[in-house]
Order: structure tokens, then C-alpha cells, then sequence
């Protein structure tokens, strides 16, 4: 399972559900009892699904610097072995996690043992992602860093919808049945007046310091070393524009990942005599 710091996950989930939780309808959480997080993270969804319900919601997550970072009760446990007894939740769901597990069945099989009524997975495609800049080169060198990124990293970060992936790990007791997916477009907006965030972002791709820790994954992508070389000192050469742009008050920065919320029913069946 790739494993991320705090403040990547912070940066890449805030503010994700501020606008619309349209999406999350599906999940009907005002009928919730015990809501399971799983691979929780610093619980940016664990927070929305908490204002969301008047049941529990509980956070899973195996890292437990992670896990110090939630407000609501935890519990340290892998996903795909979950220290839960079957049906002790009526919703089982995660965000942006099947994408960062090899096998990503070994936590859907998980989902379904645990839950009584819903399952669900929000996961991104990555391939669809979008970048727009007043910086010229950015949404350039963007799209080459996520092509050679997908190619490299050893999971599948492409996801996205996830039906199949439901419907095929129903267990001998029950099914999971009625699967739909919506889309939910996760905007990211950088203008002025910039916050620190956004000023540290610019700082790092000046340096190309971000580049630098992805650098094996890009050259496992397909890019080599020399091309990576010339790559980096482009995207340090964006950041600076970036920088002096932003002293200017003129940079704006607009990306859009898009998210597909995956719910599946259980249906109870009763078990055949042999």
C-alpha cells in the first residue's frame, strides 16, 4: 500500500466536499447508525460524514500518525483486514484508497463482510485530471508529470468508477446488488488572495523538490534520466514564474479531479443446503 504524510493528504483533500455534497446523497446519511472510514487518512470525509449523520462514524486507517490527526474515534487496522465482526456497520466506505492498494478486491471483500445495508468506494481517475495556468508551461509540464507518474506508480491510479469491482465480491450470504455510480468534479482554485498553502506549493516547484521524491516513479514511467534532468529544471523554471506571478498578484491556477462515488446494496440471500 503506498503511504502518503499528513500534509500531502491535507493539501489534496481540502476543501474537497466545501461546495456540494450532492454526490454523497447515495450513502443516505441521515439513516446511518455506524459509519466505517476505511484507510481514513487525516479524516477530511470522516469530518463531512460526521456532519452529515446523527449514528458513529469510526476511522480506520494503519498509519497511526495518520490517525492523531482525526476528530473522530479510531481504529488502526489495514484495510484489507478489517478487526470487525461481520455486519457491524450499515455503510462501509472509503475515499481515495482502492487506488493506492496493489490488490484493491482484498478491501472490497472487506467492505461487504462488514457492512449490513451500503457499501462505497469515491475514487479519482487520475488520467482525467485537468490543469489550467496563466502560466503557459504548467498545464504542459502537469500533463507530462501524470503521464509518466500513471505509467511508473505500481497501483492503479486511474480507478475511478468501480461497479464491476462491487458486484464481484458479493459472499455466499449476500449479494451486492443495485450498483450505481455518480460523478463528483473536485475543483481546486488558486487565486489571489494566496494563502500559505498555496505560496509553499509555489516555493517546492521552484526547487522542484516534489519532482525530486517522484523521480523514480517518472523513470519507471517511461521518462529517462537525461529527459528527467531537463524536465526538472523546466518545472523549477514554471515555479519561479509561478513565484514572481504570484508577488504580482496575477497567478491563477484551476485543477479538476474528478471523483466517482460507487454505492452498492447488500442483499441478504439465504444459504443453499447441499
Amino acid at each position: 500500500m503506498r503511504r502518503f504524510s499528513a500534509d500531502y493528504l491535507e493539501e489534496t483533500r481540502r476543501g474537497m466536499w466545501d461546495h456540494s455534497r450532492a454526490a454523497l446523497a447515495p450513502l443516505e446519511l441521515e439513516d446511518r447508525e455506524l459509519i466505517l472510514d476505511v484507510g481514513c487518512g487525516t479524516g477530511e470525509l470522516s469530518a463531512v460524514l460526521s456532519e452529515e449523520t446523527d449514528g458513529t462514524v469510526v476511522g480506520v486507517d494503519r498509519d497511526r500518525q495518520l490517525l492523531e490527526e482525526t476528530t473522530v474515534p479510531t481504529v488502526r487496522a489495514d484495510a484489507t483486514d478489517l478487526p470487525f465482526e461481520s455486519g457491524i456497520a450499515d455503510l462501509v466506505v472509503c475515499q481515495a484508497l482502492l487506488i493506492n492498494l496493489p490488490d484493491p478486491s482484498r478491501a472490497i471483500a472487506e467492505f461487504v463482510r462488514c457492512s449490513t445495508d451500503l457499501v462505497a468506494a469515491i475514487e479519482p481517475d487520475n488520467s482525467a485530471v485537468t490543469v489550467e495556468s496563466t502560466v503557459p508551461l504548467e498545464r504542459e509540464l502537469a500533463t507530462r508529470a501524470r503521464t509518466h507518474y500513471i505509467q511508473g506508480v505500481n497501483t492503479d491510479v486511474t480507478l475511478g468508477t468501480v461497479p464491476e469491482l462491487l458486484r464481484s465480491h458479493g459472499r455466499p450470504d449476500r449479494e451486492v446488488t443495485d450498483i450505481h455510480t455518480r460523478r463528483y468534479d473536485h475543483v481546486r482554485t488558486i487565486e489571489p488572495p494566496y494563502d500559505r498553502r498555496a505560496v509553499e506549493a509555489a516555493k517546492r516547484k521552484a526547487t522542484g523538490s516534489r519532482i525530486a521524491q517522484q523521480r523514480e516513479t517518472l523513470l519507471a514511467g517511461g521518462m529517462g534520466p537525461d529527459e528527467y534532468d531537463t524536465f526538472r529544471s523546466s518545472w523549477r523554471e514554471m515555479g519561479r514564474s509561478i513565484v514572481d506571478d504570484m508577488q504580482n498578484g496575477t497567478y491563477r491556477r484551476t485543477e479538476t479531479i474528478p471523483f466517482y462515488v460507487t454505492v452498492g446494496k447488500i442483499k441478504r440471500t439465504e444459504r443453499r443446503s447441499s
